[in-house]
Parts: structure tokens; C-alpha cells; sequence
């Protein structure tokens, strides 16, 4: 399971003319399914999602994480993520679960984070998102569940 987290100062996603989510200050994380990914790896990748230290403390320093703050979630799947590029110019998504296996685990790690006591609003799985990010910093972050 990939994620892209990004610390934004607000964020929206929008399917059609409808707003489906938006979230205040805290992260914007975009979170990819790969084959063979399970339960723990959303669990493991929440957390760590939760407690990584990427907002600024009174120094100006990484010192406080998305709870330190307060901050609320916001997740939105993306499949692309595990987009293999390495031969030719087309990706391949064949890296990627298949939608059935996909969408319970992005749920799961979205419910990860809420048990984890972060305010957490996703997007719409399977459409045709437009996701309005306001970036801080910027600060983006990309992480692994199989590097964790």
C-alpha cells in the first residue's frame, strides 16, 4: 500500500458539480492498493500516517504530527500510484488490487485513522475525482507500507 501525503492548509474533492469532502488544516494523503496488500498494512501505513512528524512546532522544526496538531485526513484512492513505468511510455497498473480488493482497504485505512482520533473525510472510490489541494510548505511525503 502506497500513500503521497500531502500537508495542506485545506483540501476538497469534488465529483462533478458535488463537493463530497473537505477538510481544514492537516493532510491530504492519496493512498494506492497494491496485490497482496492486507488489512495490517493499512492499520501499519495510518499510523504511521497519524504520528509522522511533518508539522512545524514553535522552533520551526518537524517536531508535531497530525494528532499533535489536530489536524483532520483527508483520503483519496489512487490507483496510479502503483503505476510501473519502466518499459515504454504507457504505465502499467498491473501491480494495482483489482477495485473488489482496493476499496475495502482504502475504507480500512481510512477507519484506521479515525480509530487513531484523526477527523477523516475521503473521497468517492472509483470516480472521477478533482481534488483541490491548498498545499503548506509544500510538504509531500511518500511512503510504503512495505518499507514500515
Amino acid at each position: 500500500m502506497r500513500a503521497v501525503i500531502q500537508r495542506v492548509s485545506r483540501a476538497a474533492v469534488h465529483v462533478g458539480d458535488e463537493r463530497v469532502a473537505a477538510v481544514g488544516r492537516g493532510l491530504l494523503i492519496l493512498v494506492g492498493v497494491a496485490q497482496g496488500d492486507g488489512e495490517e498494512d493499512a492499520r501499519k501505513l495510518a499510523r504511521k500516517c497519524a504520528e509522522l512528524r511533518i508539522f512545524s512546532d514553535a522552533d520551526g522544526k518537524f517536531n508535531l504530527s497530525l494528532l499533535d496538531v489536530g489536524g483532520e485526513a483527508l483520503v483519496v484512492s489512487q490507483f496510479t500510484l502503483l503505476a510501473d513505468s519502466r518499459k515504454g511510455r504507457r504505465p502499467s497498473f498491473t501491480d494495482a488490487a483489482p477495485p473488489e480488493e482496493a476499496e475495502p482497504l482504502v475504507n480500512a485505512f481510512a477507519q484506521a485513522m479515525r480509530d487513531a482520533g484523526v477527523p477523516t473525510q475521503t473521497g468517492r472510490f472509483g470516480a472521477r475525482m478533482r481534488v483541490e489541494p491548498v498545499n503548506e510548505g509544500p510538504v509531500t511525503i511518500l511512503l510504503d507500507s512495505r518499507d514500515l
